[in-house]
C-alpha cells in the first residue's frame, strides 16, 4: 500500500524529483553515492535519506533505520511524501524533500519501479533515471554477494522484465562499465536539470 502526503502541495514546486531506479546488482547505491560527493557544495542537490524497517548496521545504502510501529506512526504523522512496501520492508521518502523542491531544489531519491506511478502522482516535475547493466555483469555482481548461486541468479534474471511502463521522462544509464563512466553521466543528468529543468534535458 502506497500513501500519499498532502501538505506542502509537490505538486505545485519549482524545484524537481530524480527517482533512481534499477535491477538488484546496477550499482544504484554506489552511483548516487558517487554524485552525492560531487555536489556535496550545491546548496540547491539534496539526496533523499530513505527511512526503511531495516537495520542501519545491515548494509548496502546509507537510510534511517525504523522499526516497523515506529515506521507507521511516521506515516500517521504524515511524515513521508511517498512511501512503500517491497520485499518485506517498508520504505520512505521524508516530507521535507516537498520543501526543498519549493525552494526550487533538486532532489534525488533511491526508488522502484513498481512505485513510480505514485512518485507520479506526488511530483509533477519528475525525471526517471534507469540505472541498468549487462544480464552477465549483474550476475558477476549478484554472485558476489553470496546470496544465491548462479543459476538462480540467471533464471530471476531471465524471468525480470527491465522495461519502465508509463508516460515517464526517463534517461537510461548503463553501468555495466567504469563507476566514474556512469557516474559522469548521472552528474550530467543532474546538472542538466538544474540548468535547463526538464524540457532541457
Amino acid at each position: 500500500m502506497t500513501t500519499l502526503s498532502t501538505h506542502p502541495d509537490p505538486s505545485q514546486a519549482k524545484g524537481r524529483m530524480i527517482v533512481v531506479v534499477g535491477p538488484s546488482g546496477a550499482g544504484k547505491d554506489s552511483l548516487i553515492a558517487y554524485a552525492k560527493q560531487h555536489f556535496a557544495d550545491n546548496s540547491k542537490v539534496h539526496f533523499a535519506q530513505r527511512i526503511i524497517t531495516r537495520p542501519a548496521n545491515a548494509g548496502g545504502e546509507d537510510h534511517l533505520a525504523a522499526t516497523p510501529s515506529e515506521f507507521d506512526d511516521l506515516k500517521a504523522e504524515g511524515r513521508f511524501a511517498v512511501d512503500w512496501e517491497a520485499h518485506g520492508l517498508s520504505y520512505g521518502i521524508p516530507h521535507e524533500v516537498c520543501g526543498w523542491m519549493a525552494e526550487g531544489g533538486v532532489v534525488i531519491a533511491n526508488g522502484s519501479r513498481s512505485v513510480l506511478p505514485c512518485f507520479q502522482r506526488v511530483f509533477a516535475n519528475l525525471v526517471v533515471v534507469n540505472i541498468t547493466a549487462r544480464p552477465e555483469v549483474l550476475a558477476d555482481r549478484l554472485e558476489a554477494r553470496g546470496r544465491e548461486n548462479r543459476e538462480e541468479i540467471l533464471r530471476r534474471l531471465e524471468r525480470s522484465s527491465l522495461e519502465i511502463i508509463g508516460d515517464y521522462h526517463v534517461i537510461t544509464i548503463d553501468n555495466s562499465g567504469a563507476l566514474a563512466e556512469a557516474g559522469n553521466h548521472f552528474i550530467g543528468a543532474i546538472e542538466q536539470c538544474l540548468a535547463a529543468g526538464i524540457t532541457g534535458l
